[in-house]
């Protein structure tokens, strides 16, 4: 069973993020081995410099690198990364699980993730042109990868 891990910055702070991150995790427990971290993210004055945001970024990629599997294909969740259909995204999941048996998803914090952690990664993703708050992202990234399971086998989920 191909493992799946996901690496994220901050905490869920809503109930209801947290229960439907919790179903996606239920759900995709079917399809593989899940496993999600959640690192704690720098804290900024209200007004950070982009000093500031750059060392936060870094101290937090620092925290990230620490916890990427040597052997997986790690994708960096982030704005300039490529758009993929679920379709695609599906064929993805099915090439990383033939020829890696591991793959690591990397959500950044509000600021997103450092140049470090983006050099780092084999594939940088996005899901949309649109912005949403990272702890969103979470959520709409179990889904996207619960769905791309879904092509694979064939199943009525995704439409």
């Amino acid at each position: 069973m191909v493992g799946v891990k996901f690496i994220t910055l901050g905490t869920l702070k809503e109930q209801y993020l947290r229960e439907a991150a919790a179903e996606y995790e239920k759900r995709l427990s079917a399809f593989c081995k899940i496993q999600i971290i959640q690192l704690k993210e720098e804290k900024l004055p209200d007004s950070p410099t982009d000093g500031e945001i750059e060392k936060a970024l870094e101290r937090e990629a620092e925290k990230v690198m620490a916890e990427i599997p040597p052997r997986a294909y790690k994708i960096a969740m982030c704005v300039e990364g490529k758009q993929l259909s679920s379709e695609e995204l599906a064929q993805k999941l099915g090439e990383i699980s033939e020829r890696y048996g591991e793959v690591c998803f990397i959500i950044g914090s509000s600021h997103g993730l450092s140049d470090k952690v983006k050099k780092a990664c084999d594939a940088r993703i996005s899901v949309s042109k649109l912005t949403f708050p990272h702890q969103l992202m979470r959520v709409l990234l179990l889904e996207a990868v619960y769905r791309g399971f879904n092509i694979l086998k064939g199943t009525k989920y995704h439409k």
